[in-house]
């Protein structure tokens, strides 16, 4: 179901591209990007991809789309970060159930708001599943300051495993390079979790 800032920007797309409401072009576009964040973050490589779209398609939806920025989004109430408490309470609802690990991010602005959130993998938890690759190029698309990561233990056990660690270091590692700071790493399990930060162990020992 649309949202009202879901159907503004259809409308603005569909009038400013002079396309028939229910046009191929706009719900193909409604579909590949869901949510309005998606839409307005989208680059001209993933519009080309879209059959129809060309270069300069894809230039003038863009140039639209940094419009609509200015005019749906400022007045959406991101959450801000102030604890580790306050990223559990955002998180524990998407882990809540889950019966493989779960590695979600939350991208976060200069002022600790939250930007995006993104589900990273599902799996066992490993280096070959969470690849700072994966983390980061969602971050550098949303321009994001820093990130805060977590996973689930559906053991019910939260308690952090050497694994756990060497992820999280070389995620701070990578992000040191890129210049996005990792602040924290949390591990939900059920009413329980345990923030890396507050225990000390996002350093290298």
């Amino acid at each position: 179901m649309l949202t009202q800032r879901n159907i503004e920007l259809k409308s603005l797309l569909t009038d400013s591209l002079r396309e028939k409401q229910g046009s191929y072009l706009i719900e193909e576009l409604m579909n590949r990007f869901p949510s309005v964040t998606d839409l307005i973050e989208v680059t001209e490589q993933e519009l080309i991809s879209i059959s129809g779209i060309g270069p300069h398609k894809a230039r003038q939806i863009v140039a639209i789309l940094k419009l609509a920025r200015t005019l749906i989004v400022p007045d959406i109430d991101f959450p801000a970060i102030r604890k580790p408490e306050d990223a559990y309470h955002l998180l524990e609802p998407e882990h809540r159930y889950n019966t493989k690990e779960h590695f979600i991010c939350l991208y976060l602005n200069t002022k600790n708001r939250v930007i995006h959130k993104e589900t990273i993998s599902i799996g066992s938890l490993n280096a070959s599943i969470v690849h700072p690759r994966e983390v980061f190029k969602v971050g550098i698309k949303r321009s994001c300051a820093s990130i805060i990561c977590s996973h689930s233990h559906p053991s019910g056990d939260p308690t952090p495993s050497n694994e756990d660690l060497i992820i999280t270091h070389r995620l701070i590692e990578a992000g040191e390079i890129i210049g996005i700071d990792v602040l924290d790493h949390l591990i939900i399990a059920g009413q329980r979790y345990v923030s890396l930060k507050e225990q000390g162990l996002m350093a290298r020992a």
